[in-house]
Formats: C-alpha cells, structure tokens, sequence
C-alpha cells in the first residue's frame, strides 16, 4: 500500500492571498476557510470601507496576517497588496481571483447590445484584474505555486440571463491556458474553476437566477447545488504539491451539471 507523503497533502507553510470575499457567502470565503483549515498563512483582501465591516470579522476568523483595500479598478491597489506580501512575506505560494463585475444595464441586455464602455468594465474587472495579478504574483512565486480564477459554464454554453458574462468568461479561461503555458516553465500552474450557480452576492445580479439555479438542481447528477465549502476544498487541492501535475485546465465543481447542461 503506497503511503501519501503529508506534504502533497497540506498547505503547511504556505502563503496565499485571497481577493474577492465579500460577506460569508462568497465563493471566496469558501475556499480562504479551506485554505487556513489546511494550514496556510492568508492575506485577505476588501473592496471598500462599505465593504470592510463584512469582511473584517471573517479575516480575523482566518487569523490573516494581511488585510488591505483592493478594488482593481483603483490606480495601483492591486499592485500595493503585493508590494506587502513582498515585505511581509518574501514569497507567495498561491493566489485566489474571486472578482467579476458588469453594470446591470448590459448584463440584464442582450450581447449584442451591450455598450463599449459596458463590455470593456467588465473585461478589465473579470479577466484583465487576473492577467494583472498573474503579472505581480509571478516574481513572488520564487518556488512555483498556483493561481486560480472563477469562471462559469456560461463560458462555453448559452445560458439564459448570463449575458456579457459569457463572452467575458470565455476570455477568462482562454487567458487561464496562455498564462499556465507561459508561467509553467516557472512551476506556476493556472486553474479555473467552474462552480455550478451558487446564490451569492454577485450572482444575485443575474436576472432569473433563482431559475437558474432549480433547473441546474434538478439536471445535475447528483440532484443538488454546489456549496462554497466544496468548492473551497477542491481549490485548496489544487494548490497542494499533490496537485503539481495539474494546470491551464477549468475545473468544474457543479454536481455533474456541466456534462449534461
């Protein structure tokens, strides 16, 4: 019987950041509770000061060693957190991107109407804030480590009232397997994953999503929704060394929903 060395097992003295946690019901919350639960060290973002006072309680639940203010709209935010990750740290093993946005007028509407100013805000929040972070993590990632994004099935098939989001996901995980092949030679491995509808704040912008989510109920395989713990476990593997074979691929964590749609 082959005995699993506990390291490619662990987090255990790994640092990660986490951007994107919004309140407890974020998917980023999910996964940050498993990566502290498998022993890493987490520095833990927040959009605003409207938003500190929801996410503060749970940093300090994660014990994070860091918690500073990034919306990636802002000049220079996201580029600040990991100037002080440098300091801090000196390194960074993993890195979450948990942050998607599209103003209600052009999400709500067709693609084909969706404005220039619409579709390019929710490219630079949605996928380019990843690019841009790739960009920063990579010399911190003196040692190799993981990057990961959060895309949807939306990205590759036609879902009602996901709108602009699909053109945009689909970009994301394209931008997924160029940065993986581009990184790999670093030992950087990207990774997308792909939740099944899980009622956040985000997702609450969807028109319909209540729909959404009872079809994907009841065509799933398993005959239920995801949870944001079960898609933080599966992250947390993924940047263990036991995953080190994997990159550049989306991951689908949906209860079987995406081989049926």
């Amino acid at each position: 019987m082959t005995t699993i060395i506990p390291a490619a097992a662990t987090l255990e003295g790994k640092k990660g950041l986490v951007l994107g946690i919004a309140n407890d019901q974020s998917i980023a919350w999910g996964c940050a509770r498993a990566f502290r639960a498998m022993g890493a060290d987490l520095a833990v973002s927040y959009l605003n000061d409207k938003a500190k006072k929801f996410v503060e309680p749970l940093a300090q639940q994660l014990e994070a060693e860091i918690f500073e203010p990034v919306d990636v709209t802002g000049e220079g935010q996201l580029k600040a957190i990991f100037d002080k990750i440098g300091e801090k740290w000196g390194k960074l093993d993993f890195a979450l991107h948990s942050i998607a946005f599209a103003p209600k007028e052009d999400l709500h509407g067709r693609v084909v109407d969706c404005s220039r100013e619409g579709f390019q805000q929710a490219m630079d929040v949605s996928c380019h804030s990843f690019i841009r972070m790739a960009k920063y993590a990579e010399p911190l990632m003196k040692d190799g480590g993981s990057l990961f994004t959060m895309s949807y099935f939306g990205a590759n098939r036609v879902i009602d009232n996901y709108g602009v989001m699909g053109p945009v996901k689909a970009a994301l995980e394209a931008s997924v397997r160029y940065l993986a092949a581009e990184l790999g030679p670093k030992g950087i491995r990207v990774h997308a994953i792909s939740p099944g509808p899980i009622k956040t704040r985000a997702a609450s912008g969807i028109a319909h999503f209540d729909e959404l989510m009872n079809k994907a109920a009841e065509r799933a395989p398993e005959g239920r929704l995801v949870t944001i713990e079960e898609v933080g476990y599966t992250t947390a593997f993924l940047a263990t060394d036991g995953a080190k074979g994997i990159t550049g691929d989306t991951t689908y964590v949906d209860c079987g929903y995406s081989i049926v749609g």
